[in-house]
């Protein structure tokens, strides 16, 4: 039985004396008990090593108290199960040698056994939850189709992923061939994430916001659908589309428990867009956290009466900054603990 289950009831759409807190990427690189891991071991063996993603994961539980946990993984896991190389560079991130360019290329990737190819994320989970002591609810996450097609194709990180949106556009075929792959791992992965302890998933279209509407709903959310439709009954899905404001009103009828919003969207067209009647998160610019903590908490607590302290989830509007003081961190999650009705 969770002693802390805030988040959950928020997700059901409960009546909270507060709104539930987390940040996306809350275990990670601001944290200086996080940096003294990061300096012993490089990023996939921490990702591998159930004890290493464990312990990063109830960091930030540990230090701040937020309502939720997160596992720390990442979302490239999933293409290397797939078959795929996936190096993580220092000071240049994801680079993958050999992009899938071409129907040869998509032949060549695997729609693997999870349980085998991925065990080791299924044992941090349960490494995790025995930390976690039924404190707090665990989050478990994947990348969405289009997002994990986007590094594949274009091989690193990208401001414009022209080569992804190439690939689309001139070889569909083969491009939806991709993206079914990723979203038949994806659906066995999550529902093995579930089976392994995970309370909530989440699902990242970090790069979803680089495609048109019509685009999106074509190489995107028609995915991001399977994923809801095949997880809704095991666990509450969150999704998250950054730049995605235009599509709003779609997810909002996808049987999603929540939604996902970044600051570029205001609390007031963001509940406009999906009818007023679902959860969502967000929207706090990661930047605003090099703000005076005064002035944090202001805007917390201002964030919370635009969107109302029910069918909300206060997070960010992306992934928190490494370069953020904890002191700042904490005014974020203390101003919402601290938050009354006025």
């Amino acid at each position: 039985m969770l002693k802390n289950d805030l988040f959950l009831r928020a997700l059901k759409g409960e009546t909270v004396d507060r709104p539930p807190v987390w940040m996306m990427r809350q275990a990670g690189r601001y944290l200086p008990e996080f940096r003294e891991i990061r300096d012993k071991y490089d990023f996939f063996t921490r990702c591998r090593t159930p004890e290493l993603a464990s312990e990063i994961t109830v960091q930030p539980i540990r230090r701040f108290g937020m309502d939720a946990a997160i596992l720390f993984s990442d979302i490239l896991v999933v293409p290397q199960a797939m078959d795929i190389e996936v190096q993580m560079k220092p000071n240049f991130g994801p680079y993958l040698p050999h992009p899938v360019r071409s129907q040869a290329d998509v032949d060549q990737v695997t729609v693997p056994d999870v349980t085998v190819a991925l065990g080791y994320v299924m044992e941090a989970i349960k490494a995790t939850k025995e930390k976690l002591e039924d404190e707090v609810p665990l989050i478990g996450f994947a990348g969405s189709p289009w997002t994990i097609l986007c590094y594949c194709v274009q091989g690193q990180g990208s401001k414009t992923f022209d080569r992804a949106k190439e690939f689309c556009f001139t070889q569909p075929m083969a491009a939806h061939q991709l993206l079914q792959k990723i979203t038949d791992t994806t659906i066995a992965y999550l529902k093995a994430k579930v089976r392994a302890g995970v309370d909530v998933v989440q699902i990242f279209d970090s790069w979803g916001g680089m495609l048109s509407p019509t685009d999106y709903r074509e190489f995107s959310w028609h995915y991001n659908q399977q994923i809801v439709d095949a997880l809704k009954a095991d666990a509450p899905v969150i999704v998250f589309g950054k730049g995605c404001w235009f599509a709003l009103g779609d997810m909002a009828q996808s049987g999603a428990a929540a939604l996902g919003v970044d600051w570029t969207c205001s609390a007031k067209n963001a509940r406009y867009l999906t009818g007023g009647k679902i959860t969502l998160q967000g929207n706090f610019d990661p930047a605003r956290l090099l703000s005076p903590p005064s002035e944090i908490k202001k805007m917390v607590a201002q964030m919370i009466n635009e969107f109302g302290k029910d069918r909300y989830v206060v997070n960010l509007g992306h992934g928190i900054l490494p370069n953020i003081a904890v002191d700042h961190a904490k005014a974020f999650i203390d101003a919402v603990k601290e938050y009354r009705v006025s």
